[in-house]
């Protein structure tokens, strides 16, 4: 017999139907997953210490870029403002030197107090091309370093001079830039022809070559005598322009009196035109001496007319075979374009000029008062005068005679 009072509840339930087993309490708290803890909180320590690097950082780079605005103040101001330079002073820049090494010699010689300033600045002035031109140049007391960059850069260095008058020969020239202390280089090994070299002051800087000097004169030599034999006068007795060069080479040796030129000039062509010999004395003393010039204390003796050379034009007929001196425009456009005369004869007159004859008789009468002249300063007869020797006869035999 069962009691009745005794509980119903199965192990499936309280109402026996079988819902799921009872599990107690404390089971199902230890069936819950377990709480994982989170990462730790960050300290206010730790964030105050990122702050003050962070802070840092932004400092340095302050700090940096008013070093670099001051930095570059300093270096432009330093670049721009006058300049260590006392006084006045040369400067010379060689053939392929660098920035770096004008810059190290600007500083040694005291013309600016930083080379390293003037190189890194002059470097970021320079655009694709430029340079620091070689030369000498003339750098101001106090020059800043922006003005020497100006200078160095414009090429406007000292400019040296050369003269070298008409008249002169080739070897005369070449002596003369030889010993030329500003030159440099050697001269060419060949000499050029004669009449080949322009006569003129010409401008340079130091470091410039002799050889490039010749070679600007010969150049402009040639230029003159094509532009010159281009206006000349078609009716003159001369076919070539090495000709016409070779008479304008004794025109420039007879005289240095420009408005005479033309009139000496006519003399020649009047001569050539007839037949005659020029008898000209600066063809004797190229023949007997060349290039090198006849020496100064010497003079022409009548024995010296009868010496047989090419140039002897007492002797010759017609022109000499080259040029015996390289002459100026002023020769040139006189043989050119002649006076028109029917004279025949010069002769000194004492003042530096000549007087000029159309007939041997005059020329002879102008001769003897020239002779006079000479006689009071102790010339002797044996010494030919300037100009057809007095009392002779004409090498042609007839003055006034074409000859064949």
């Amino acid at each position: 017999m069962s009691d009745t009072n005794q509980s119903s509840e199965t192990p499936f339930g309280r109402d026996g139907q079988g819902k799921g087993p009872i599990i107690p309490k404390s089971a199902s708290e230890a069936l819950r997953p377990e709480r994982v803890p989170g990462p730790p909180k960050r300290s206010r320590k730790a964030r105050s210490q990122v702050v003050i690097f962070l802070n840092f950082l932004m400092t340095l780079a302050v700090m940096v870029c008013v070093l670099a605005v001051l930095g570059f103040y300093y270096v432009v101001t330093s670049y721009q403002k006058p300049g260590p330079l006392e006084t006045d002073t040369h400067f010379i820049v060689r053939n392929g030197a660098g920035l770096s090494e004008i810059a190290s010699n600007l500083e040694r010689n005291g013309i600016v107090s930083d080379s390293r300033i003037f190189r890194y600045v002059t470097s970021t002035y320079m655009k694709p091309g430029d340079t620091l031109k070689a030369g000498e140049y003339d750098i101001k007391a106090g020059a800043s370093m922006k003005e020497i960059m100006e200078l160095l850069k414009s090429g406007k260095s000292i400019l040296y001079s050369v003269s070298l008058p008409e008249g002169l020969t080739v070897k005369q020239i070449f002596r003369r830039l030889g010993d030329d202390p500003v030159l440099e280089g050697e001269l060419p090994s060949a000499l050029p022809s004669e009449g080949s070299l322009r006569p003129d002051t010409y401008m340079f800087s130091r470091g410039t070559k002799r050889a490039d000097i010749v070679a600007k004169m010969a150049a402009a030599q040639q230029a003159l005598i094509d532009q010159i034999w281009e206006a000349r006068d078609a009716n003159l007795p001369i076919q070539s322009k090495d000709e016409f060069v070779t008479l304008a080479s004794i025109v420039e040796k007879e005289t240095g009196v420009a408005d005479e030129r033309a009139h000496v000039a006519s003399v020649f062509v009047n001569r050539l035109n007839k037949g005659m010999r020029l008898q000209s004395d600066p063809t004797i003393i190229y023949g007997l001496f060349g290039g090198d010039g006849k020496p100064s204390d010497r003079p022409i003796y009548q024995s010296d007319l009868k010496k047989n050379t090419p140039y002897n034009t007492y002797i010759i007929k017609g022109l000499p075979p080259t040029p015996i001196a390289n002459p100026g425009r002023a020769a040139l456009e006189a043989v050119a374009n002649p006076l028109a005369t029917k004279d025949l004869y010069f002769v000194a007159d004492g003042t530096g000029g000549h007087v000029f004859a159309a007939t041997l008789e005059e020329h002879n009468a102008n001769v003897r008062r020239w002779r006079k002249i000479e006689a009071e300063k102790g010339v002797s007869d044996d010494v030919v005068v300037d100009g057809q020797p007095a009392d002779q006869p004409d090498p042609t035999g007839k003055a006034n005679q074409t000859q064949d």
